[in-house]
């Protein structure tokens, strides 16, 4: 079953950020993910959104997102971002529409 990141990012260091980047998105490849969504400024309508760009990245299924967090590619990575971006990243499984329903 497919499996998704949901990505919100305030960067605080472009060039941090940029380095962040370089290494990032070569291990989500290597992976089996691929960018959804990579956009800035997203518009909030219920509720609010504390960050200025948002990214949705697919992976094969969960496992694969593990592997792809806990690599070490990802693990040098994350060091870069520490003090380069505020983020907030949720793991969450998909399913087809057809499977889809609500409870009772």
């Amino acid at each position: 079953m497919p499996a998704y990141v949901i990505v919100g990012v305030d960067v605080l260091d472009e060039e941090a950020g940029l380095a962040y980047a370089a290494i990032a998105q070569p291990s989500i490849l290597s992976h089996g993910g691929r960018y959804l969504v990579a956009g800035p400024t997203p518009e909030p309508v219920e509720g609010t959104w504390d960050f200025s760009r948002f990214l949705v990245i697919e992976f094969p299924d969960m496992d694969r997102i593990h592997e792809w967090y806990d690599s070490p590619e990802y693990r040098r990575a994350r060091q870069l971002r520490k003090d380069a971006a505020q983020v907030r990243m949720l793991f969450a499984e998909g399913s087809p529409p057809e499977g889809f329903s609500l409870p009772a």
